[in-house]
């Protein structure tokens, strides 16, 4: 196209020379001033030739240009744009390794501590414990060994599930904490209870090791649950036997330390009888954690004359009463309804004396229509129970898209220990 333009060009600019050089002969100028007229015409004409075609050139090489530059930038956005999701490649995988390594390191320390009951149980160490053991499995010592090779394989194969039983608010119900529990698998799915392996975890320590995963598990919950922007805390079990372990304590703090910016969302949960019972040791250490920002409930709550002081001074946010023990604790005197332990008190405003000390009343068990009624009476503002929804099994790929909390903490010669619900 542009050799077609510049040929024409070039034909015009002749004809207009031959037509300058006829109108000068015609009009008596002569030939000599005909092919003077033709030569200098075709000599401007070339000149101005030269300069549209660089004109032309300088147009399309600065076109060149133009699109070499675009077609770079193009080039640039797709080189970061790669370099971008190679970056998140690596991230993820060097996540999942991460949290590989924690879970084998933490597999490896479980079955090790399973190894280690065995073998006292097999010397002899356990034998003080031997009718605990067949007292608590109807007396058949022979399902001892069984039950602890079904403990070891389970831990061994990571048959460790995490439930979460929701805790609401009322009388909206809506879903404001959790509380978690630990349940172990056998090689058939069965779930076995608490009351079932802890019969053989109990004596040798492995309570320890089953409750720290319990904590474990709920520190990646807590970080899932955070990363979806949901606000909402998990109640984990913790026994005074932790809080007072020597070895074990100063580790839990640090793990708790590095993950002290989930401080509002995990809440450690004790026994009143435990906490009624507690030393300067376990004292202490609930304040170093206090420190930290966390926080305390009392549960299995038996007894409502309560040092709501004391409690308050313990950073005891939250108490949970059984919905019957409360119910049956309800009395009639002198024309008003007061509760048993508190005669003094209008039943209605135990939970306003309880949080004028910042300290939540959660009804739980709650099992029945007719007991939210009445606990609705009495101005309690949370609920816990079958009713609201049974403890369900937070799936493993739930768990493995949260961080793993601090794995350089998680060693196998940790004795880890944290409380099952």
């Amino acid at each position: 196209m542009r050799r077609l333009t510049l040929g024409l060009l070039c034909a015009t600019y002749i004809c207009l020379s031959l037509i300058v050089a006829l109108s000068l002969w015609r009009n008596g100028g002569g030939w000599g001033a005909g092919v003077a007229a033709l030569v200098g015409g075709l000599g401007l004409c070339f000149a101005f030739h030269g300069l549209i075609e660089r004109a032309l050139e300088t147009a399309e090489i600065k076109g060149d240009v133009d699109n070499i530059r675009e077609a770079h930038e193009i080039l640039i956005s797709q080189v970061e744009a790669l370099d971008a999701r190679v970056s998140e490649i690596f991230d993820a995988v060097a996540e999942d390794a991460q949290r590989a390594e924690a879970l084998v390191d933490e597999v490896h320390m479980l079955e090790g501590l399973v190894q280690t009951l065995q073998g006292r149980l097999e010397e002899g160490a356990a034998e003080a414990a031997a009718p605990a053991f067949a007292a608590r499995l109807g007396g058949d010592m022979a399902q001892v060994p069984a039950l602890l090779d079904t403990v070891r394989e389970a831990l061994a194969e990571n048959r460790v599930d995490l439930y979460l039983q929701p805790i609401v608010a009322l009388p909206q119900r809506k879903t404001q904490f959790y509380e978690s529990f630990t349940r172990l698998r056998d090689e058939t799915g069965r779930v076995m209870m608490p009351a079932e392996y802890l019969s053989v975890a109990e004596p040798g320590g492995l309570v320890t090791a089953i409750d720290n995963l319990l904590l474990f598990r709920c520190v990646q919950i807590v970080r899932r649950l955070a990363k979806q922007d949901r606000k909402i805390g998990i109640f984990c079990n913790v026994s005074m036997a932790s809080l007072a372990d020597e070895v074990f304590f100063p580790q839990f703090l640090d793990l708790l330390t590095s993950n002290r910016d989930l401080a509002g969302s995990l809440i450690f949960e004790l026994g009143q009888a435990a906490f009624d019972a507690r030393g300067s040791i376990e004292a202490r250490n609930m304040g170093k954690l206090a420190d930290l920002g966390f926080r305390f409930s009392l549960d299995k709550v038996v007894d409502l004359d309560l040092d709501l002081q004391d409690l308050s001074r313990a950073d005891v946010r939250f108490l949970k009463v059984a919905a019957p023990k409360l119910l049956e604790e309800l009395t009639e005197v002198d024309g008003r309804l007061v509760l048993q332990s508190l005669p003094d008190l209008a039943a209605e405003d135990f939970t306003a004396l309880a949080l004028r000390y910042g300290v939540e009343v959660i009804a739980e068990k709650v099992e029945s229509e007719r007991q939210i009624v009445d606990l609705l009476d009495l101005n309690l503002a949370f609920g816990q129970g079958h009713l609201f929804g049974q403890p369900r099994a937070i799936k493993e790929a739930v768990l493995a898209e949260a961080p793993a909390p601090a794995p350089n903490l998680v060693r196998p010669d940790w004795p880890r220990r944290a409380a099952v619900g």
